[in-house]
């Protein structure tokens, strides 16, 4: 069966031939993902024997059934497996939800790559220049104007209220169960409950936890399979999605499925504009 890899994130960029890529920080270490021939190519920048960023695989068995919505399954079943990087870094995690939570559309990726570019850590890699995210110490220096200067003065309380609360609670969140550090994230100023929930589906690659009223995923839901008549307001649309996968495993599977489909979708579209 074929496989697809989800780039969600905001850091995936593409390489000299077009490939996704990306680089990730787990465990002190800088690694590059390559997406290529279906197959997550994982290479350290560093030497010496590193355990690589975990990945997720979520098979298309775990969809839900129904009949009522079986127009979005035969869909998403199209994707085969669906591989996904899960974020080794909860502040790349908090840092990238607040970044798309404060900058709409397709302008979220150039703020954040020229926000990385500017404030994070760069480096060299078999794929050219690829930044991490500044960290939270870094971001308590940038000024008002430095925010403003890459894009990104919506998000500058959020993201100096986070990176204080980080440095602060860092350790403890890491060994939080996720729904619970949904509820710290989302206490924490700046940061409202759907990007916390973002946040932590990144960091776990735990999709039932993902916010299911998400304007995001109605739209991908509606594109995928536009026979269906879907709620068009967060509370109703969620209590369908829950109504159609009432179990954790499925909720994650339908969702992932979903957004994942949506990613590829809006790839090709901009593939087809660049021509």
């Amino acid at each position: 069966m074929n496989a697809t890899i989800i780039t969600d994130h905001l850091g995936w960029g593409e390489a000299a031939a077009g490939e996704p890529v990306r680089l990730v920080e787990h465990n002190g270490a800088a690694w590059v993902a390559l997406w290529a021939d279906e197959c997550l190519i994982m290479r350290p920048t560093g030497s010496g024997h590193m355990d690589a960023p975990p990945v997720a695989y979520t098979s298309p068995i775990r969809l839900p059934y129904d009949d009522e919505m079986q127009p979005l399954v035969d869909e998403l079943m199209r994707l085969g497996t669906v591989q996904r990087l899960t974020n080794p870094s909860l502040w790349d995690a908090i840092t990238t939800a607040l970044l798309r939570q404060a900058t709409p559309g397709e302008r979220a990726h150039t703020t954040h790559r020229v926000y990385c570019a500017t404030y994070g850590r760069t480096l060299d890699t078999f794929a050219g220049p690829l930044s991490l995210v500044p960290s939270p110490e870094r971001v308590l220096t940038v000024s008002d104007g430095g925010f403003a200067a890459v894009g990104a003065a919506t998000a500058r309380e959020a993201l100096r209220s986070a990176a204080e609360a980080y440095l602060v609670h860092a350790e403890q969140w890491q060994h939080t169960p996720p729904e619970a550090l949904v509820q710290c994230l989302a206490d924490v100023r700046g940061i409202d409950a759907a990007a916390a929930a973002v946040a932590v589906a990144d960091f776990t690659s735990d999709y039932s936890i993902y916010p299911h009223g998400d304007l995001a995923l109605r739209t991908c839901a509606s594109r995928a399979a536009p026979a269906l008549s879907l709620p068009s307001t967060d509370r109703e649309f969620e209590a369908l999605w829950r109504r159609w996968a009432p179990d954790p495993l499925a909720l994650h599977t339908l969702t992932l499925f979903t957004l994942t489909w949506g990613n590829h979708a809006r790839a090709h579209a901009h593939a087809r504009s660049d021509r």
